[in-house]
């Protein structure tokens, strides 16, 4: 494979790798090859329209971008118009349907009772003082402590059982910050100042952003089949699982994946909503996501199929899509000697979830890659 002349390889065409492409091939006005394995780009943010239903599936499960970064939300808007879809969520406990993240109104029709805004806080306090959590220990002690033991029981337990296929007791207590509790009705998922679905798709995002003279994508290469034909002095961007790129030499880092039954089903509507949640650990799916809820602006009229995916998690094998790193105390020895090793490397950055072993959001990793490579001229 023909790399002369090529002083940027970009390794993924997820949004770090696509951003990364475009800064350099209008910022800096130099040509960029992206090698992408799979026979797609858009890494898992991929999406497309569905030829019978016009339906926009999201292959690897929803993604909503949202953002408070006026920068992101600028960028980009240049490759593509958003609509204005608002994320809403609904968690279903003993058959039943709650509003997600939990607010006033999920607290109220829990408990059976018709609370004030300024009324929650105290009360919460006193479901959290009844456990008499003082240092938490753990994931659980750290949730109890903040909203008490019934919510905990019936709206995160299952449901991180699930997610993690472990124990919350067994869990660090930092792994969530801070569980968004919200004291009034606000029933929206995200409170940024920006958010919505791009009008023709995510595939149509990435497409713009890599149409360009100086970006040549290859897609169904792996990087570890042509690594050796790449020149030495070419500069690297890789976006790829960093354990990977160094062999495993330090062992395999933790991660979890998602398995997705999809369905296409004889109904207009079959849950009212994108993306509903299943609280119960006896539920084995996670949630269900219902794509034709995400363009409210598509006249669906003369459409009566809609269609579905049921979502299940599970550690992650060598061979699977990493999604979420887990970062268990050995992962993050194990990644101080990784990040150790790039550090000595001059042509080489690693960047994204997967590069960097860290949880970030669409619009993170875009500010991310925006930063680097000098955002604001061209």
């Amino acid at each position: 494979m023909d790399f002369n002349g090529i002083k940027f390889v970009v390794v993924g065409a997820g949004f770090y790798g696509s951003v990364t492409a475009e800064r350099i091939a209008n910022n800096l006005g130099e040509k960029v090859v992206v090698l992408e394995k799979r026979d797609h780009i858009g890494g898992n943010s991929w999406s497309f329209f569905d030829q019978k239903t016009n339906i926009e599936i999201h292959k690897y499960g929803s993604h909503i971008f949202h953002t408070s970064n006026r920068e992101v939300w600028d960028y980009i808007n240049r490759f593509g118009k958003f609509n204005e879809y608002r994320h809403q969520v609904i968690t279903i406990h003993n058959g039943k349907p709650y509003t997600m993240p939990i607010n006033l109104l999920t607290i109220n029709n829990f408990y059976g009772k018709n609370l004030k805004p300024w009324e929650v806080e105290a009360f919460l306090q006193g479901e959290s003082a009844k456990e008499k959590v003082k240092n938490p220990s753990n994931l659980e002690e750290a949730i109890v402590g903040q909203i008490g033991y019934p919510l905990y029981k019936a709206f995160v337990r299952g449901y991180t059982m699930k997610q993690w296929q472990t124990d919350p007791v067994r869990l660090p207590a930092g792994i969530i910050q801070r569980l968004p509790v919200r004291y009034n009705y606000n029933t929206s998922y995200f409170s940024d100042l920006w958010e919505g679905i791009p009008e023709k798709g995510y595939g149509d995002i990435f497409r713009n952003m890599l149409d360009f003279e100086n970006i040549e994508v290859r897609l169904g290469v792996d990087f570890f089949q042509v690594k050796d034909q790449i020149p030495d002095e070419t500069c690297i961007i890789y976006t790829g699982p960093v354990d990977r790129f160094f062999n495993y030499k330090y062992g395999e880092l933790c991660w979890r994946t998602l398995d997705f039954k999809e369905e296409v089903l004889d109904y207009s509507d079959y849950q009212g909503t994108a993306v509903v949640n299943y609280a119960d650990e006896e539920n084995p799916y996670i949630r269900t996501h219902e794509f034709r809820h995400y363009h409210p602006e598509i006249d669906y009229s003369g459409c009566d199929k809609t269609i579905v995916f049921h979502e299940t998690s599970r550690f992650a094998k060598k061979d699977d899509l990493p999604y979420y790193p887990v970062g268990r105390d050995e992962d993050k020895k194990k990644l101080e000697k990784y990040q150790a090793d790039a550090e000595k490397l001059n042509n080489v950055i690693f960047g994204g979830r997967l590069g960097e072993y860290r949880y970030y959001d669409m619009h993170h990793v875009i500010g991310l890659a925006l930063k680097r490579w000098n955002y604001g001229t061209g």
